[in-house]
């Protein structure tokens, strides 16, 4: 949303993913929230973030709003690293393993709690857990691409894109672009709020060396590479961003250099990306006036 429709250039994504994963082990650590209640509060902690960071910024435009998204992204890591009494710093914080109706996906539970093995009087399997999450996921992510492609097909919608194509021709139309892009600055903050428990739960812990810059830049070759507001293509994107380096693992000296040969091969190839967008609307035919 943010880049592919409307054509922010963001590079603090990493941030609000860190908000999400802190947010769950915190929010454990310090009030007793589990997995299921910190999936919605890390989507709103995150869009809260992205609304007081978006509001006084987004009248910025190309490499300064950049400049100013990897400064927040960078900011909100030292934090993490430096506020060791609240965040424990460096040494991370251990992460609750999730729940499903009250069971436990551990081997031993805590105190009162059922492990989910005890109860369906199965043998105990680590990779339960991971099943449960991936299964979770799926459906999150159907609900988010759902949620898009409805909006996309909104008022708002079309403000997104008519703002990347020709923000001044917007602004002369009466739309108020700072609360157009605000509304896609905040639902890209709440996925990656989202996305951030996840990787919490997954993991089992979190520090601050999980949320680098490198993670934005992903984010944005996986939108690049996917085609600019195109959900399939971006889809597609990120299983080969995610599957190509496991498979170049062979080549350990090289895999970098590989991915990145990969990488501007595929650029030159599909410059538009990998699935191009249809532009919606009714192409007038030459020499027929309007």
């Amino acid at each position: 949303i943010v880049v592919g429709l409307a054509g922010l250039l963001d590079l603090g994504y990493v941030a609000f993913y860190a908000i999400g994963a802190y947010g769950l082990a915190l929010g454990y650590q310090y009030l007793g929230l589990g997995f299921w209640a910190m999936l919605p509060l890390g989507a709103v902690m995150a869009a809260l973030a992205g609304a007081l960071l978006g509001f006084p910024v987004l009248r910025m435009h190309g490499d300064y709003l950049a400049i100013v998204t990897l400064g927040f992204g960078e900011i909100i890591r030292l934090v993490l690293n430096n506020w060791v009494s609240f965040t424990g710093g460096p040494n991370g914080v251990p992460v609750p393993s999730p729940t499903l109706f009250g069971l436990e996906f551990t081997r031993r539970a805590r105190d009162g709690g059922i492990p989910i093995h005890e109860f369906f009087h199965v043998s105990y399997n680590p990779n339960l857990k991971f099943i449960f999450l991936y299964a979770v996921l799926c459906l999150v992510v159907m609900l988010v691409l759902l949620v898009k492609h409805r909006l996309t097909r909104m008022p708002i919608g079309r403000a997104w894109e008519a703002l990347r194509e020709d923000e001044i021709a917007c602004r002369a139309m009466g739309l108020n672009h700072v609360l157009v892009k605000l509304s896609a600055f905040m639902l890209g903050a709440s996925t990656a709020g989202i996305a951030g428990v996840f990787f919490a739960s997954y993991q089992g812990f979190v520090n601050p060396t999980s949320f680098t810059f490198f993670e934005s830049a992903l984010i944005l070759a996986i939108v690049v590479l996917g085609g600019m507001g195109s959900t399939l293509g971006v889809v597609l994107a990120a299983f080969v961003l995610t599957v190509t380096p496991e498979l170049l693992r062979g080549f350990d000296e090289y895999r970098v250099l590989l991915f990145g040969v990969l990488m501007v091969v595929m650029m030159i190839w599909r410059p538009r990306g990998l699935v191009r967008t249809s532009r919606s609307g009714v192409a007038l035919r030459k020499g027929v006036a309007p």
